[in-house]
């Protein structure tokens, strides 16, 4: 964690200094954070859009007040929920801005929390993405709830039933290789051990 910390503490320093690229890669890290906030907010389209961008102009104004940039990640997440429930109440006024030093060590833990889920939910969005048509097809249907029977899968992609499970290895396979599956799974290996 100090090394992360370490990181968003260089990336904020650089921010205040108008590194555009501090700046993008604060907003690349944490933008998946306030989306999966909208998401649970019902937020989409415009909505989110005005909600993500209230956040980051927030941070801008704020952000040479940012004295610990660890909490970062906690400030982020009350912002786009105060954020988030100004638009769903229909208000002009979220109120105050929270300040970086009142929040708690249990908002900050959960917005990690809810950072790490969005980076993996992003992470395998993607390489699901660079799967081939097939291995899309296949472990959409397998992944399907209520779980779609073998019969009509095969029926579905014209693939005998014999086949499913080793095409479903083989394409798990693949999305194992995914060279940001392949970091996730490392990590979650290193923090087992």
């Amino acid at each position: 964690m100090q090394c992360h910390d370490a990181v968003v503490t260089d990336l904020v320093s650089r921010a205040r200094n108008g590194d555009k690229q501090a700046w993008d890669t604060l907003v690349g890290r944490y933008a998946p954070l306030i989306w999966s906030i909208c998401r649970r907010f019902e937020l989409r389209g415009a909505d989110a859009e005005d909600v993500g961008q209230s956040v980051w102009l927030h941070l801008v104004d704020h952000l040479d007040q940012v004295r610990d940039p660890a909490a970062l990640p906690g400030w982020l997440a009350t912002t786009a929920r105060r954020e988030c429930t100004r638009v769903v109440r229909g208000r002009h006024d979220a109120g105050p801005v929270p300040s970086a030093e009142n929040t708690s060590d249990e908002q900050v833990a959960t917005a990690e929390e809810e950072l790490l889920a969005a980076e993996r939910h992003a992470a395998l969005r993607g390489a699901l993405m660079g799967l081939p048509p097939f291995c899309q097809q296949l472990i959409a249907l397998l992944i399907e709830d209520p779980p779609v029977p073998y019969a009509e899968i095969s029926a579905r992609l014209g693939i005998p039933v014999g086949s499913i499970g080793p095409s479903r290895r083989r394409c798990l396979d693949k999305l194992r290789r995914d060279p940001a599956i392949a970091a996730l799974i490392s990590a979650e290996a290193e923090t087992a051990t």
